[in-house]
């Protein structure tokens, strides 16, 4: 069994989950045919924006509210190669966290369910115009916390669906 990257607190609400399907491009793979370390980061990203999308918190919602959300930590653990051509799933998990964080862990299988990649990202809140970093969540985003405490994300994500 794989150990969490994150403390699960029974009292905080189940992680907002998201899946996406993509398959190896050829830019992406090195001289043996296997996708380079270093687009796995992207690869991250693409789940992350799916489920900032599903759950209605965009990047455009931090911009229009002049707060930005830098990586603080990024770590990836890799288990088996990605093949030119095949497909992939990247699942992203985003979990509840009172604190001014944002905590995504993510899996990558291949096309026969094989865990080949995990990794989480840690993100922080910064005020654009002050540079100066948050302590608490932004309201726009508490808004969002408290909808998610409440369920309301959980129902608006299976309406989508």
């Amino acid at each position: 069994m794989r150990k969490e990257y994150f403390k699960i607190d029974p009292n905080a609400p189940a992680p907002l989950v998201t899946e996406v399907i993509r398959a190896v491009r050829f830019q992406e793979i090195d001289m043996l045919g296997v996708v380079w370390h270093g687009h796995y980061a992207s690869y991250f990203e693409d789940a992350r924006m799916a489920l900032s999308k599903d759950y209605g918190i965009s990047y455009d919602d931090f911009y229009r509210e002049k707060i930005s959300a830098p990586i603080r930590k990024l770590h990836t653990d890799y288990f088996h190669p990605l093949y030119f051509g095949k497909e992939y799933s990247v699942k992203a998990r985003l979990h509840y966290a009172d604190a001014a964080k944002i905590n995504y862990d993510f899996f990558i299988y291949d096309n026969a369910g094989t865990l080949c990649t995990s990794g989480y990202s840690v993100q922080l809140f910064v005020c654009t115009e002050s540079k100066e970093m948050l302590l608490a969540p932004p309201p726009f985003y508490q808004d969002f916390l408290d909808n998610w405490r409440s369920g309301k994300l959980i129902d608006k994500q299976l309406a989508a669906s």
